[in-house]
């Protein structure tokens, strides 16, 4: 498994190398594209990329949780969560480990 982190100066750095828009331009188009994405999950909207996968926001309601050391009861409060479910395109590129 490798260390590196995908980041968002690598992504803006890709759209720069292969599209070929200025650094700056690359920039902000991604980070308008994740704005664009995350204010879609906020309203509680589903995000679906072909290909690649869908995210989601997920309600789960209060339960009853235990601490692991103590053993003792804790409520926990209801909450909304993000999740993703991997495209099997993607599924499958990840287990021939990346092959084109």
């Amino acid at each position: 498994m490798g260390d590196k982190t995908l980041t968002r100066m690598d992504l803006s750095e890709a759209v720069f190398r292969e599209v070929g828009l200025s650094r700056n331009d690359s920039a902000q188009l991604v980070e308008a594209v994740l704005n664009h994405i995350s204010d879609a999950l906020v309203r509680g909207e589903q995000v679906k990329i072909s290909s690649f996968g869908t995210f989601s926001v997920r309600e789960k309601s209060a339960r009853v949780g235990r601490n692991p050391k103590t053993g003792q009861e804790v409520p926990i409060q209801p909450r909304r969560v993000l999740t993703f479910r991997p495209s099997h395109l993607m599924k499958d590129r990840v287990a021939a480990g990346n092959r084109r």
